[in-house]
């Protein structure tokens, strides 16, 4: 079984050097040059790429991710073709992590899905409908195959469990910036930034702030008092409208400058 290489490790070395990190998150298997636009979106500037593996019935996915989802699982797509086409794409060193729901690991198998995961060099795992508490099973074969783990903490986390999610969480602790399902929004919320703040007190792990950062403005106001961002539905409905790998660098490229000159 291959060794994934450690997303928390090259964040870290990335943050040391004075970096905002920003990782674009892409839905697996929509259109068929979705690899050439991972690949793409990490040249652009990412420190990490998350990418999405579609699900019939998603709890966190708003509008825009949930077509695409759609529409890739209406071309055939299957979890196992996203897992196994990620392993041949070079990102130049970029990680990657998936993000997907416990209903396809539980299926796939803990011990299955993690080597799967592991042999295509692929990094991380995000489920997010499987908390804390809940771990056992999935959390030890993910770390045995050497797969990081990133779990999500809410605004309505009280601050005792916002400490153990920080201790259990590897590669980076995803701070949600605000209720309710992924989607683009015209300001950043509150709760962003006061979430960055509560997290970046209790922990020296990564902080990425994700759902709701849609613009390079909105980026660097997460980063204030975060280390980085997630971008997914910005990005994706560019892709749904057409943009190509072309169009994913540009705005990524956007995004990382307005990180850049913050």
């Amino acid at each position: 079984m291959t060794t994934p290489p450690s997303i928390e490790a090259f964040l870290r070395a990335r943050r040391a050097e004075g970096r905002k990190l920003l990782v674009p998150y892409v839905t697996g298997g929509l259109g068929k040059d979705w690899l050439a636009v991972v690949e793409a979106v990490a040249a652009a500037g990412a420190d990490a790429v998350e990418v999405g593996i579609p699900f019939s019935d998603p709890v966190m996915d708003g509008p825009v991710i949930q077509e695409a989802s759609q529409r890739a699982l209406a071309d055939g797509i299957t979890p196992a073709a996203i897992v196994s086409a990620l392993g041949r794409i070079d990102t130049g060193g970029v990680p990657i992590a998936v993000m997907t729901y416990y209903n396809l690991v539980f299926r796939a198998g803990h011990t299955r899905f993690a080597k799967s995961l592991a042999d295509q060099g692929i990094a991380g795992a995000i489920v997010p409908d499987l908390p804390l508490d809940e771990l056992d099973g999935w959390g030890e074969a993910a770390d045995e195959a050497g797969v990081e783990t990133i779990l999500l903490a809410a605004p309505t986390t009280p601050d005792d469990r916002l400490v153990a999610i920080c201790e259990r969480t590897r590669g980076w602790v995803y701070g949600v910036g605000i209720m309710g399902v992924t989607g683009e929004r015209s300001a950043l919320a509150a709760s962003a930034t006061l979430m960055a703040k509560r997290l970046k007190a209790v922990t020296d792990k990564p902080v990425l702030i994700g759902i709701g950062v849609s613009n390079p403005a909105q980026a660097a106001e997460a980063t204030a008092d975060g280390d980085g961002v997630i971008v997914g539905s910005a990005l994706v409905r560019r892709l749904l409208e057409g943009c190509g790998p072309d169009g994913a660098a540009d705005f990524v490229a956007e995004l990382r400058a307005g990180l850049d000159t913050r």
